[in-house]
């Protein structure tokens, strides 16, 4: 076979390959699917059942107040569950507490949103127990019980009653055991130009050592925080300024980081 005919049946062979088919992307319009994440027993014999959420859209933010679209079974439909839903998932958010003798019972959370109906279903399965050092250390399973590092502490100032577009000052205070040791900044190697070259951005982006997260936990609209990232902890304080779309009542979460595990302190802010 000649050349030029073995170059055809190359060709029409890769045609005839399957294409990649790109995953489709939803910005809006997609349900938000609530996980139960496990269950944590307590040392006065009570149980906490740990729930997240995965908002299935890119963009679209939802608040869905307690009631028929967001509701807790038994015993609710407000059992303290988050209701403002924040893109993608969402992991450890919301925990419920349970008696010793809760048993084989279940509790159930369900959320419709854009007209459809999602459900996790709580209970104490063998397989589903976790621990308090699983959730601060985002899902290491393995974390080591001699490691001797402990979560941060920390203190949210007080917030005085915001109003709607102003910004609000927030201030957290965090104390930590210095461990892990912060990463030290890496350089990045000069590489030589042309076609090859990389750009390794090791030297910008999240901060190293303790920092503080801010994240939206419930409320009628949309907070609007100055840094959306980590803050690194300065003298001991991180700062930022929340603005509020709406007026209303609102929760906010705080999370402290050392690197490994965390810490969280929920508050709740008055908009008029």
């Amino acid at each position: 076979m000649s050349t030029h005919l073995l170059w055809l049946a190359f060709t029409l062979a890769v045609w005839q390959l399957p294409t990649e088919i790109a995953p489709v992307r939803f910005n809006s319009g997609q349900s938000v699917v609530p996980y139960f994440e496990g269950w944590i027993k307590n040392p006065d014999g009570t149980f906490d059942l740990v729930f997240g959420y995965f908002n299935r859209n890119w963009k679209q933010e939802l608040s869905i107040p307690p009631g028929p679209n967001n509701n807790i079974e038994p015993n609710g439909p407000d059992a303290g569950q988050p209701t403002y839903f924040l893109p993608r998932r969402q992991r450890w958010m919301f925990r419920l507490r349970v008696p010793a003798d809760f048993g084989k019972k279940e509790v159930t959370w369900t959320i419709t949103a854009n007209g459809r109906s999602e459900m996790a279903f709580g209970n104490l399965l063998a397989a589903q127990e976790i621990t308090d050092r699983v959730v601060m250390s985002n899902g290491n399973f393995n974390p080591g019980t001699d490691d001797p590092n402990e979560p941060p502490s920390m203190t949210v100032a007080p917030v005085q009653a915001a109003t709607v577009g102003v910004p609000v000052t927030l201030t957290v205070s965090v104390t930590d055991d210095g461990l892990p040791k912060p990463r030290p900044v890496r350089t990045p190697r000069p590489t030589a130009g042309g076609f090859g070259a990389q750009s390794n951005g090791v030297g910008s982006g999240a901060p190293r050592g303790l920092n503080v997260r801010w994240l939206q936990v419930g409320g009628p609209g949309k907070v609007a925080f100055e840094q959306m990232g980590p803050i690194s902890v300065t003298s001991g304080k991180a700062v930022t300024t929340a603005r509020f779309a709406l007026p209303g009542t609102y929760r906010l979460r705080a999370t402290a980081s050392d690197g490994a595990l965390s810490k969280t302190t929920d508050i709740v802010v008055t908009v008029k």
